[in-house]
């Protein structure tokens, strides 16, 4: 492994405050893999052999069930999955794959769960971390059982755009049948709930979206921290 990709990783929260002994150990049985686009990485249901770390490109988080699938989550640069599975040595209850050519890193799941039992600033940030991932996952639940359709895609154009940087014009971060399905919605409902956001100022071009009117869909989407702010 590089010591930029060392370095980065030593910086996760996760990592940042282990023991320099413990964290050697932990990256001693690491290793990194280049993967392309679309290579399924691990499989629901699977035994959780490692603890992956994306250290370049994107990963789709999915499930699926008698004949469908769902989008659960993206994972990017630099961040973990899928840690609960790791420490209680459980199946996993997704499956993952590349959404491009990425490289990720991979560290054994028992070295995870040994260096856990010895390193209580580790163990720590494990908590925390799982904590997050928790929070997260509520207030996913909330956005998909307290909201319409078409104010959860509303708020979640309000939130891409403040990560693009919060000007009127921004992109999507990925195709629409995958967003359609992070949404909890079919391709054809997303189609109509785009049209429906039109009287509120949203212009949709391919995936560029263009806010001409942003107090109106504000006001319309009535975003809430405690649905949408998952940084905390």
């Amino acid at each position: 492994m590089p010591d930029s990709e060392y370095r980065d990783i030593r910086m996760l929260n996760l990592f940042a405050q282990m023991a320099d002994e413990n964290f050697i150990s932990l990256m001693r049985g690491a290793y990194v893999q280049n993967f392309p686009a679309q290579i399924e990485l691990i499989s629901e249901g699977e035994p959780s052999d490692f603890l992956h770390i994306v250290i370049s490109g994107s990963v789709d988080l999915f499930s699926a069930w008698n004949g469908r699938d769902t989008s659960l989550a993206t994972v990017r640069p630099i961040s973990t999955f899928i840690l609960a599975a790791t420490v209680k040595d459980a199946p996993y209850l997704m499956s993952a794959r590349t959404l491009e050519k990425s490289r990720i890193a991979l560290i054994p799941s028992q070295d995870v769960r040994a260096i856990f039992d010895a390193d209580s600033n580790f163990a720590r940030a494990i908590v925390t971390e799982l904590a997050q991932c928790y929070r997260s996952v509520i207030k996913t639940q909330k956005d998909l059982k307290l909201r319409t359709s078409l104010e959860r895609l509303a708020n979640y154009l309000l939130r891409q755009q403040k990560r693009s940087g919060g000007g009127a014009s921004f992109e999507l971060d990925f195709e629409k049948r995958r967003l359609a399905s992070v949404l909890g919605m079919t391709p054809e409902n997303l189609s109509r709930a785009f049209k429906g956001l039109q009287p509120y100022g949203v212009t949709v071009n391919g995936t560029n979206i263009i806010v001409t009117d942003q107090i109106d869909l504000e006001h319309f989407a009535k975003p809430n921290p405690l649905i949408d702010d998952f940084s905390s």
